[in-house]
């Protein structure tokens, strides 16, 4: 969204749109020119879409954007978008959230693919796309990574030098203005209204939800917890989000995701390899701090000791080990707030101007 911000005439071209899976953004993105792959013709759409995967270098390279100037890819890790036919003129540059994930050994949002039967033709459709998505990451004129952790993935296995910049973060507490402008006024310096520590994720088993729910329960600290379950994988963790200290709130609105940012104790950032880390960052833009698994992205979006706290291991006991260091300091809201402006939606629009500018 803020990638259109920038360039708001852009058509965008996707593998699949699924308009029902838009929600709360669907009078934003009904208005945008959205062309969509021959991949809409698949039959059991969206829930075979992983059994696809390897058919999905072949969805953007159907594209001819050779006409256009300036190509800008939003790499979500997977289908390949560097493919897309370019003309000799054309520019091609990739804001990458992540060589995919799938293909490297990093935790993803569905199993299916890791399954004993579906195994053996994992693998072999792998070392292909392996080979396909190094081939295409040599096709941009300018990659930029979301993270420094990024860029030392794509260092590793594109063997590419990448640009920085984080993704846009929306830290304004204005009334509603834009798509990513959806929060409500900020709690300010008012004492917190309740002793809970809050996740709010889609529900996957990346995410290590089941965690923080066991910790909850063995500890006794007040847990909540929001966010949509996907797949069966994401319903079957909502059935063990139960329990006198622990509550489901399920998918709630920016409003509601707002207020329970604000008023919570601090936020439980426990993804594994997580790119960047952006929902350890929205509850800094309140004052709020961390408590979160020592690892990726989130080495860059938490100041330890300052924002919030690292634990070490993934273990019920670990997490209950920082969550008593993170009790036994003073937090300075000012502080954590500032901290989140660094990764604000302005600062994105400038760089990614200012590095497309140069190419």
């Amino acid at each position: 969204m803020a990638l259109k911000e920038i360039w708001p005439e852009a058509p965008v071209y996707t593998a699949n749109k699924f308009p029902r899976f838009w929600g709360r953004y669907t009078q934003v993105l009904e208005k945008w020119e959205i062309r969509e792959s021959w991949g809409k013709w698949l039959p059991f759409l969206p829930k075979l879409i992983s059994h696809y995967t390897i058919l999905s270098p072949l969805f953007f390279a159907a594209f001819d954007l050779s006409d256009y100037d300036l190509v800008v890819v939003s790499a979500t890790g997977g289908y390949f978008p560097n493919a897309v036919k370019i003309g000799s003129k054309t520019k091609l540059v990739t804001y990458c959230h992540t060589p995919p994930r799938f293909l490297y050994g990093y935790d993803t949002a569905t199993k299916e693919r890791y399954k004993w039967y579906w195994r053996p033709v994992s693998e072999v459709a792998n070392h292909i796309l392996r080979m396909a998505d190094f081939k295409l990451a040599q096709r941009p004129d300018l990659v930029i990574a979301n993270s420094r952790n990024v860029r030392n993935r794509i260092r590793k296995f594109w063997r590419r030098e990448a640009a920085v910049v984080y993704p846009p973060i929306e830290v304004s507490v204005t009334p509603l203005s834009s798509p990513l402008n959806l929060r409500g006024e900020p709690r300010g310096e008012k004492k917190r209204q309740d002793d809970y520590f809050v996740i709010v994720s889609r529900i996957i088993g990346s995410k290590n939800i089941e965690l923080a729910v066991e910790a909850a329960k063995q500890f006794k600290f007040k847990l909540k917890v929001a966010g949509k379950p996907i797949g069966r994988g994401g319903n079957e963790i909502v059935r063990k989000i139960t329990g006198k200290h622990v509550e489901y709130l399920g998918e709630v609105s920016e409003q509601e995701k707002a207020k329970l940012l604000a008023e919570a104790k601090g936020f439980l950032a426990l993804e594994k390899d997580s790119d960047f880390g952006m929902t350890a960052v929205e509850p800094q833009v309140y004052g709020t701090p961390v408590v979160a698994f020592r690892n990726g992205g989130y080495l860059e979006a938490v100041v330890e000791n300052i924002t919030g706290v690292f634990f070490d291991k993934l273990t019920p006991e670990d997490l209950w080990e920082g969550i008593q260091r993170f009790n036994k300091l003073k937090w300075d809201e000012r502080v954590i707030r500032n901290n989140a402006a660094r990764f604000s939606k302005e600062r994105f629009n400038r760089q990614i101007l200012e590095l497309v500018s140069k190419i």
